[in-house]
């Protein structure tokens, strides 16, 4: 199955080798890879352009922030199943997209699958800080704080065109709105794989600790905009605790 790997970037000149190496070193090859740049002013997109027709789609624009470039490159995106793989993230090994290539062709009725995640220290991707271990989707999970890693989210073309794409009036969690809009509110049929599959490094826009009231925040007004519960004590006492089981967490594959 083709899958397009979606890449944005902006002034990422210090991380961004590591990830496109990522995507073009998989063992899956029928592969397309779209990387969407916000007009980066540091060496970004020099280093992009160095890898000439290796990277399919290349665009450099000006945006209306993370969630209008990922909806660009879903707008370029031609293959069955769509991923995204941001410049602070790269796949753990080169089989991750033969892996998900597997799961979509053994299940005909597939709409998603997601995965496990581990974050890591910025400068060294060998050290890891959290494990992000994902479990298998349960109405009602996201009231209590639940989400998939994104990163780790693959998603069948056709639900977004049926279903739509990133909501723009959230900023730093439109990525969770959508998921919940897909397994919770359309219930899209989605497959949890237990398996590690992304590395993220500390220091992202979602790891910062300034964005985390923000993001929460914005997870709640989400989970009000769909008619879903919205407890905030049990919301963030569930959050506390997934947050120290990923802190003590370590990964066995």
């Amino acid at each position: 199955m083709k899958i397009s790997i979606i890449t944005v970037v902006r002034d990422g000149e210090a991380t961004i080798n590591d990830t496109v190496d990522s995507v073009l070193n998989q063992t899956h090859k029928d592969l397309e890879y779209i990387v969407v740049d916000g007009a980066s002013s540091d060496g970004t997109i020099d280093i992009l352009r160095s890898y000439g027709n290796k990277i399919d789609k290349l665009i450099s624009e000006q945006d209306l922030g993370l969630y209008d470039a990922m909806n660009k490159g879903i707008g370029l995106a031609t293959g069955e199943i769509i991923g995204f793989l941001h410049s602070d993230d790269l796949y753990v090994d080169n089989e991750v997209l033969s892996k998900v290539s597997i799961e979509f062709e053994n299940n005909s009725s597939l709409d998603a699958c997601y995965s496990d995640l581990i974050y890591t220290h910025e400068l060294n991707t060998s050290k890891i800080v959290r494990y992000w271990k994902s479990s298998k989707y349960i109405p009602g999970l996201f009231s209590k704080g639940w989400s998939p890693p994104h990163p780790t989210f693959f998603v069948n073309r056709k639900i977004y065109e049926k279903f739509g794409t990133f909501d723009l009036q959230y900023s730093i969690s439109s990525d969770t709105d959508l998921m919940i809009r897909l397994l919770e509110v359309h219930k899209i049929n989605a497959v949890y794989i237990p398996q590690l599959w992304v590395k993220m490094r500390m220091g992202g826009i979602s790891t910062r600790s300034k964005n985390l009231i923000r993001q929460n925040k914005e997870v709640l007004s989400a989970l009000e905009k769909h008619n879903l519960p919205k407890n905030i004590f049990i919301f963030f006492a569930h959050k506390i605790i997934s947050r120290a089981k990923q802190l003590l967490q370590r990964p066995i594959n």
